[in-house]
């Protein structure tokens, strides 16, 4: 009770010992139990304006591995689950993550035991904001918050506008993880349905986004899937602790949405400008785009794959002023060659290139692919 009169006489009697002891309980009743008296009756003094006192907050740009014992409110990006490991005593020790930020940057939270029992029950989602006290140290991915039994973590009702440092697309690497991107949406695929090796039902969807540097293929999953239906070219997007990873297929490094990744469409303008190869300097085993004229049409024609399943292929060429290329058109692809006629205006985005009849290059345009008419 001490600490509690302490913060009080802080206030300069701006309110009545017994109206702030009132204000201190029912902050507790609100947060649920996940609030000590002490961390109420600093929310309640911060709530009435106090902030040149004990109960002021740091902001996360200002945390360097030399701060020490910080306080801070911020708005919860991503949850990572609590996982339980042996310590030297014998004993089981739990320990969780989060990612947090304010409107000056993020850092992770590594929340102990007690604390990481929160995150095992599902009391913290995100984007709720948090009233944070606890220690810094380096981590393994750089300055992190730590928080035992004796720190802070306390729903607030405080209004965080959270910002995260964005990665270009360019500097996605292979195994990054806690990846931060934005940019403009070029391409949405449909939801598709999977059955997974356990024999529970998955889903998955597509999306490409480009800023200045670059464009990168985004896979979602499961319930992020339902953005999908929401997203049109040329939106603004903003992907908050993703990984990477490279494709199996053709060794691309893509970026992968789960279900601790939080996406948002954001009112910000991305410049992409697509990058088109020569058709001269295309060479086999790459993913390419290319724009010309339609210099040649095929047939459609229907197969049958080997899982009973019926397909489409038709093939055009292309021509720009270096050269001439064949362009295998697949699945609702191939119905274009009905549409096109010579010297019509294309750009085939993302085809991949490979040796076809007698040697010659030749481009596939199958799911991955996009195809503008002009």
């Amino acid at each position: 009770m001490d600490e509690i009169i302490e913060i009080y006489n802080k206030l300069g009697g701006i309110i009545s010992q017994e109206d702030f002891l009132k204000k201190v309980d029912e902050k507790v009743d609100q947060m649920s139990g996940l609030c000590d008296m002490r961390t109420a009756a600093m929310l309640v003094a911060h709530d009435l304006g106090v902030s040149e006192t004990e109960t002021s907050t740091q902001k996360i740009a200002d945390i360097t591995p030399e701060s020490g014992n910080v306080r801070l409110i911020a708005k919860v990006i991503s949850v990572f689950p609590a996982k339980e490991f042996n310590r030297n005593d014998g004993t089981v020790g739990r320990v969780a993550n989060l990612i947090v930020a304010d409107e000056t940057g993020s850092v992770r939270l590594t929340l102990w035991d007690e604390k990481a029992d929160i995150v095992k029950t599902g009391d913290i989602e995100i984007g709720q904001s948090f009233q944070i006290s606890g220690y810094v140290k380096e981590g393994y991915s750089g300055v992190e918050v730590n928080i035992g039994n004796n720190g802070v973590l306390c729903e607030s009702d405080e209004d965080v506008e959270a910002s995260v440092a964005s990665t270009n697309i360019e500097d996605v690497k292979n195994g990054m993880g806690d990846l931060n991107l934005k940019g403009k949406v070029l391409d949405v695929s449909d939801v598709r349905t999977f059955n997974r090796k356990d024999g529970t039902t998955g889903k998955v969807s597509n999306i490409t986004i480009g800023d200045e540097t670059g464009k990168i293929r985004v896979t979602l999953w499961d319930e992020k899937t339902e953005l999908a239906s929401e997203l049109n070219q040329d939106d603004s997007l903003e992907i908050i602790n993703a990984y990477a990873r490279e494709n199996n297929f053709n060794q691309q490094v893509e970026v992968q949405v789960g279900s601790r990744t939080l996406l948002k469409k954001i009112d910000e303008d991305i410049s992409y400008s697509e990058n088109f190869t020569p058709i001269s300097d295309i060479i086999p085993g790459e993913s390419y785009s290319i724009k010309g004229s339609v210099s040649g049409l095929g047939d459609l024609r229907e197969f049958s794959r080997d899982d009973g399943t019926v397909n489409m292929v038709s093939n055009i060429y292309v021509s720009d002023d270096t050269g001439r290329i064949r362009v295998a058109l697949w699945g609702d692809h191939a119905l274009l060659v009905d549409e096109l006629d010579i010297d019509t205006k294309v750009e085939i985005m993302d085809a991949f290139s490979k040796s076809g009849f007698n040697d010659e290059i030749e481009l596939s345009a199958g799911n991955r692919t996009r195809i503008v008419v002009l």
